[in-house]
């Protein structure tokens, strides 16, 4: 199950409407439908926190590992650096759609490329944010 489905489930489970989520995580209605719908993710780790709140879950449950890797992407490198990351993922989903690799294989696949995303990023100096002094 992915973010956005995590989400709906969670929302329709506690009978909230995505108004009232939206306001007691502090991000306008139209933010967070664009986590339910537009299969977009929080820029910070805090609102995770804040969703894991509200829905009284454990946050770990709202993460799964690609969206570690795009948290951590956008953290990391800003927004291009998020999209980016999104688009890696997005292409490499699409790359197991109807494949025969068992989950273990489509899970070792991806981190190596996270871990090439990741390579890649190091060594490429133009798009290392700069340490705030």
């Amino acid at each position: 199950m992915n973010f956005a489905e995590k989400l709906r489930q969670l929302r329709s489970q506690k009978g909230m409407s995505q108004e009232a989520v939206a306001n007691a995580i502090g991000v306008t209605r139209r933010t967070y439908i664009s986590y339910e719908r537009d299969g977009r993710y929080p820029k910070k780790r805090e609102r995770y926190a804040q969703l894991a709140k509200v829905f009284d879950v454990d946050i770990n449950y709202l993460y799964t590992e690609n969206e570690v890797f795009l948290t951590k992407a956008g953290s990391q490198y800003g927004l291009r650096g998020m999209q980016q990351a999104n688009v890696l993922v997005s292409e490499l989903s699409g790359l197991f759609a109807g494949g025969e690799l068992s989950e273990e294989d489509r899970d070792a696949v991806m981190q190596s490329l996270q871990e090439a995303y990741w390579l890649a990023k190091k060594e490429n100096k133009k798009y290392r944010k700069k340490p705030k002094e």
